[in-house]
């Protein structure tokens, strides 16, 4: 089965920022410059997250995703203050293929993924967990890694599975932004916990970790931000290293 390398943007509007462990946010530029960037550079695709929607308790800005999804022709997944129905449709109608889901599912009412698998379709909902390691598991955490959740990553995971969700996208509160590395074995449990597709992110430092993250959990898609963002690597550099590394990855 074919790695996804997928483009993931933290976004603080109007700029596509990055944070160190959530926190610290360093302005890379705007989404839908960035995102037309990795586009041609040959993403599969791009991930698109407000950070702070449901901390601060806004509305979703739509105009800015807009404006990215009209630059973009491969798979644009959106989240950030997701909490209805509605807010999925006004997501799909800015240009969105796949809703994020996090906070709200969490923290208030799972029951809007039944809801919105049912009348999306289980490919249209994807649901980020945000992990953060304690002596013996790992909890999920909400609001760009900030709120405790009390909720086990792996049972958590498997429940989405089978309220609906089509996707996972895993993100560590420990090793994001810190480009040292993927928390692998946290990959590895959650990858084999369900059935469905699991998107890793957080950690890449280096083509290895790639490398080592795909073999060793591995997952649907790897989810990049800091090695795209700092001009450290390319998509097609991370492609081609793959590749020639016995991984299979689209053109």
């Amino acid at each position: 089965m074919r790695t996804r390398i997928i483009a993931k943007l933290d976004v603080k509007p109007p700029f596509v920022v990055k944070p160190v462990h959530f926190e610290g946010l360093r302005k890379i530029g705007l989404p839908v410059d960035i995102a037309k960037k990795y586009y041609k550079q040959g993403a599969d695709e791009v991930m698109y997250i407000d950070i702070v929607a449901s901390l601060y308790q806004r509305e979703i800005l739509l105009d800015e995703i807009e404006k990215a999804a009209n630059e973009l022709f491969i798979p644009f997944g959106v989240g950030g203050g997701v909490k209805t129905i509605d807010d999925f449709s006004k997501l799909f109608h800015a240009g969105a293929d796949k809703v994020i889901l996090n906070t709200y599912a969490v923290q208030e009412n799972p029951d809007v993924i039944n809801q919105a698998a049912e009348i999306f379709g289980n490919q249209a909902v994807v649901i980020n967990i945000e992990a953060k390691k304690w002596e013996d598991w790992y909890e999920c955490y909400t609001d760009c890694g900030r709120i405790q959740s009390g909720k086990d990553v792996i049972e958590w995971a498997k429940e989405v599975e089978q309220r609906g969700a089509g996707e996972i996208l895993l993100q560590c509160v420990d090793t994001d932004g810190r480009q040292r590395g993927f928390d692998i074995e946290l990959a590895k449990r959650v990858v084999e916990s369900v059935n469905i597709p699991v998107v890793v992110a957080s950690g890449a430092g280096s083509l290895e970790d790639i490398k080592e993250l795909v073999e060793y959990a591995k997952p649907s898609g790897v989810a990049i931000a800091s090695l795209l963002h700092y001009d450290k690597f390319t998509i097609k550099d991370i492609k081609e290293y793959l590749k020639n590394n016995g991984v299979e990855v689209s053109k």
